[in-house]
């Protein structure tokens, strides 16, 4: 569909799935039931109840979750021309906009019930499903696009976005009813889950929806400008987002073993592991930034030209993504941050008051960039906000929650960062210089990381010195 109106359609549209999987896979809901699923197997493991303190959490919540999460679909799909008039104002093609809208509308339930399947296996340790539901829902667009689209066009990828949502709860099922009894749901909830109380449920929905509500503010800003402006941004946003979404699985999969250390009153257990994963997850996104940006052309062209998507295409999508990769480490740090700060189940707002702030940066840099550098200020603005909110969080966790040690937290990341540059500084020169796109690209998946991590071992950054020692440890046990 290359970045013209029909994709611009859709991507206006597929703003609701998006916005559903941060509020219900990933963040909100996985903040909120990770750790009351965490307590509730503490206790389950302490054996002083007679009930399963599991059982009693699903009985007390999946029934309502689902009832309501049916309603906002139901008013989603009567209501989608209002919503496409407040996301896009002035976009060309409203129809298109609306019928892919009602045709994603389903991922509002189907999304909730992801979010909580994932959620409870998540913290019984089980991480291979929860994984595979984006296997399944790309598979689902995928095949669904391949089939329609010669008949429906766009709508074909929009319709194929409802039929992978489905096929998310599909794959977690099984796992899910094994791991807790399904029979609770049909009774009378025994108990309330404290832990899912208005007081903590209402600083994590706000904290995760002013974090999505950053591509909320791009698309609005982008709708007025010329065709394709949405596409350029969703196309930059999404490749360049790939090592921070690598960088947080690190914190996905420790996420329970700090919510269930700080269930237990282990807060020093806590604090190194937040540490560990801070340093971790900002090597990770440090250098995948350094490839991002000195290699941004030719990862676009490789991934996107052909079809309708052409030269000029590439050449304002790497573009957007450069400007874009100035605010990975900061999406990085807030994804990270904020899970020690929800790890303990009880009431914080700084979080929530860190995003707004955030939010309040890119929309005012936003609003006066945008008529001066287009889809490169929006990005630019982005990256200014997610940047803020970052150090924000940063600063106040080692008060709140997990007090983790800031300044040696930001002494590690900060010798990444040089290594980070020293690596973008080499794949910048030696991009151009090594044949077509392909073969650029390969050189520079391997002149990167040699770069960055022989930057980072000379300044003695303790993640590249273990990275390297398991490297040669490695070669000396394969010889």
């Amino acid at each position: 569909f290359g970045a013209g109106i029909e994709s611009d359609a859709f991507l206006i549209a597929w703003t609701v799935p998006e916005m559903a999987s941060t509020l219900l896979i990933e963040d909100a809901m996985a903040l909120l039931l990770v750790p009351a699923f965490s307590h509730a197997l503490a206790r389950r493991e302490a054996g002083r109840r007679i009930t399963d303190p599991v059982g009693e959490l699903v009985s007390a919540t999946f029934p309502r979750l689902f009832a309501l999460l049916t309603c906002a679909a139901g008013l989603l799909l009567i209501g989608a021309p209002l919503v496409v008039r407040v996301l896009a104002p002035g976009f060309g093609d409203l129809g298109l906009a609306v019928d892919c809208t009602r045709l994603t509308a389903l991922t509002v339930l189907t999304f909730g019930v992801t979010g909580y399947f994932s959620a409870a296996l998540r913290a019984h340790g089980s991480f291979l499903r929860p994984a595979s539901v984006y296997v399944a829902y790309n598979a689902g667009i995928i095949a669904t696009t391949l089939a329609l689209h010669s008949v429906w066009g766009v709508r074909a990828a929009a319709a194929g976005v409802a039929f992978g949502s489905l096929l998310m709860v599909a794959v977690q099922l099984p796992a899910f009813a094994r791991r807790t009894t399904l029979r609770p749901l049909v009774r009378r909830p025994r108990a309330k889950a404290p832990l899912l109380g208005a007081a903590v449920l209402a600083p994590v929905v706000l904290f995760a929806v002013g974090r999505q509500s950053q591509v909320l503010v791009e698309r609005f800003l982008a709708a007025p400008l010329p065709a394709g402006a949405i596409s350029h941004l969703n196309y930059a946003q999404k490749v360049a987002q790939m090592p921070m979404v690598l960088s947080l699985m690190v914190c996905t999969v420790t996420f329970p073993v700090v919510a269930k250390a700080m269930a237990e009153g282990d807060r020093d257990r806590a604090r190194r592991r937040v540490e560990q994963d801070l340093a971790m997850a900002g090597a990770t996104v440090l250098l995948g930034t350094a490839l991002v940006v000195g290699y941004a052309p030719q990862i676009i062209e490789v991934l996107f030209q052909r079809g309708a998507f052409d030269a000029r295409d590439t050449a304002t999508t790497a573009t957007v993504m450069r400007v874009y990769a100035a605010g990975l480490l900061g999406h990085c740090l807030v994804g990270a941050l904020c899970r020690p700060f929800f790890s303990a189940g009880r009431a914080t707002w700084f979080p929530a008051g860190a995003m707004a702030v955030g939010l309040a940066v890119t929309v005012v840099a936003g609003a006066v960039a945008v008529g001066t550098f287009g889809v490169n200020g929006i990005a630019a603005a982005n990256a200014a906000g997610i940047s803020t909110t970052a150090l924000l969080l940063l600063c106040g966790l080692g008060s709140r929650g997990v007090a983790i040690q800031v300044r040696s937290v930001g002494g590690r990341i900060g010798r990444l960062t040089v290594a980070a540059a020293a690596a973008t500084a080499a794949g910048l020169l030696a991009a151009p210089l090594t044949g077509g796109p392909l073969q650029s690209l390969a050189a520079g998946c391997l002149l990167t990381p040699a770069v960055f991590l022989l930057t980072a071992r000379a300044l003695r950054a303790p993640e590249a010195v273990h990275l390297l020692g398991l490297a040669r440890r490695r070669l000396l046990h394969d010889h």
